[in-house]
């Protein structure tokens, strides 16, 4: 079974040699960032060659060498009317530079993972958002297969049986993930610009509760973030569970800024890699970004005239910090303990903003947002001493056994549960690895015990922990 290209011509050059002398200069005008780390999955655009293919360009460059891979590629629905994962499952897909083998053997298994899946090749036949990428491919690999995956309106349990079984299906091969999906559709450029950072930003999260949360709310209003938003979500929780600790931004752009014009319909476009970091655990890739007693005390400082102008004055100041490394984005919590007893503890788990602002951020909210506490008044701080814990990257485990207490911090999620403890949390409490692993999940408010459950997803971090206490003259 061919199937035959249905937008060669319209999206991309039908003429074999003007398609591929324009994916080459393309290839050659990206200059996309090389993130450090193993390449587990992309984002890029769909939209005609003249339109997005720079952007498409700046993702398909770092593919270069990447040989005989097998490429799971995850795209939306523009015609067809389904309700479930639909696989391609056997036979090619043909493009004017040639033929593209589908991966039968994975096709398969990865039908066998969920009945969220199914066989329906016919709802491919006339769709852009797959095809499209086709010829991007052809130019940058060799003796690469594809299994070409569509999804229309799944629901968050759609999306985390289709991300899942997806990456059962595919661990330990040579594969590479892709989501085909543009942004912002509409006729405004001032908010296609910022519509498109926030879907960005929430891409860069690596977070596909948020995402998915939001892309639902944005079809709720009208204004859609993302139109092939859910193979996203879908790729995310693949990447996740693949070993995925951060996702990088390649190119970001709209047609209204490739054609140079303020009016008019304007689309944007923009190319994500999730990347697994060099290294493969929280410790090693967590290594080389140690704080300086420094920039311990200058975070420090920022908790601390954060909290007494906020709590005093209502007001948030402004800082500038003593290292470009503070302006990375990082995970972190804020704790503030009176004469020894907890008051606040809130913070960002994943890297959503520069750390020296996250700092600022999580400290007003430790003060005043942590539900367990009344806000802290004025006269109570002299009595508090804050404590600042930065996260290294999540990293997915599946053996509970792989623990160690002292060095990690937990995460546990199902479904819609999520529970987190600190490193320093087991070691105050004297827990050992049972107890932690039992108290982490009472935090997610699941049975003590559901950290064996099969859907459960555990996570271990580490983190610099320092305090006030450190640093007092």
């Amino acid at each position: 079974m061919v199937r035959k290209s249905a937008v060669a011509g319209q999206f991309y050059p039908a003429d074999p040699q003007q398609l591929a002398g324009k994916i080459d200069r393309l290839l050659g005008q990206a200059n996309p960032p090389a993130p450090a780390g193993r390449i587990i999955g992309i984002q890029v655009p769909h939209a005609g060659i003249d339109y997005s293919g720079l952007t498409a360009a700046h993702a398909f460059k770092l593919l270069a060498g990447m040989d005989s891979v097998t490429v799971v590629m995850l795209g939306t629905s523009h015609r067809a009317d389904f309700d479930r994962a639909a696989v391609y499952a056997s036979g090619k897909w043909e493009t004017p530079l040639g033929m593209v083998e589908v991966d039968e053997g994975l096709a398969k298994s990865i039908i066998r993972q969920d009945q969220y899946f199914a066989e329906l090749p016919a709802v491919h036949a006339q769709e852009h958002s797959l095809e499209v990428q086709l010829p991007f491919l052809q130019r940058v690999l060799k003796n690469f297969r594809i299994v070409p995956i569509m999804l229309l309106f799944p629901t968050y349990e759609q999306c985390e049986a289709a991300g899942k079984g997806i990456a059962r299906a595919v661990r330990g091969k040579d594969v590479l993930l892709l989501a085909s999906s543009d942004l912002y559709h509409g006729y405004s450029y001032s908010e296609a610009k910022a519509t498109d950072s926030l879907t960005v930003e929430l891409m860069l999260k690596l977070d596909p509760r948020s995402f998915y949360a939001a892309l639902v709310r944005s079809y709720q209003d009208q204004k859609p973030l993302a139109c092939g938003g859910f193979p996203i979500v879908t790729l995310m929780i693949a990447a996740r569970e693949l070993g995925a600790s951060r996702a990088v931004l390649l190119h970001q752009t709209n047609s209204s800024d490739v054609l140079g014009e303020r009016g008019g319909y304007c689309v944007g476009y923009s190319a994500v890699a999730f990347v697994q970091d060099a290294g493969g655990s929280a410790a090693e890739s967590n290594a080389d970004t140690a704080l300086s007693r420094e920039e311990k005390k200058n975070l420090l400082e920022i908790a601390r005239r954060t909290i007494e102008e906020y709590v005093r004055y209502g007001r948030i100041p402004e800082f500038t910090p003593v290292s470009e490394r503070l302006k990375e984005k990082r995970g972190v919590f804020v704790t503030l303990h009176k004469q020894g007893e907890l008051r606040g503890c809130i913070g960002y788990v994943e890297p959503v903003k520069p750390l020296y602002l996250a700092t600022r951020d999580m400290a007003i909210s430790a003060a005043t947002e942590d539900p367990r506490f009344p806000p802290v008044r004025p006269e109570e701080l002299k009595d508090i001493d804050i404590e600042i814990t930065v996260l290294s990257p999540l990293q997915r485990i599946y053996d509970p056994e792989s623990v160690i207490v002292g060095s990690h911090g937990l995460v546990i999620r199902r479904g819609f549960y999520s529970g987190l403890l600190l490193p320093q949390v087991p070691v105050e409490q004297g827990w050992d690895r049972k107890q932690f692993l039992e108290w982490t999940c009472r935090k997610a408010g699941l049975p003590p015990d559901a950290y064996r459950d099969k859907n459960a997803e555990l996570y271990v971090f580490t983190g610099e922990v320092f305090g006030e206490k450190q640093y007092q003259k």
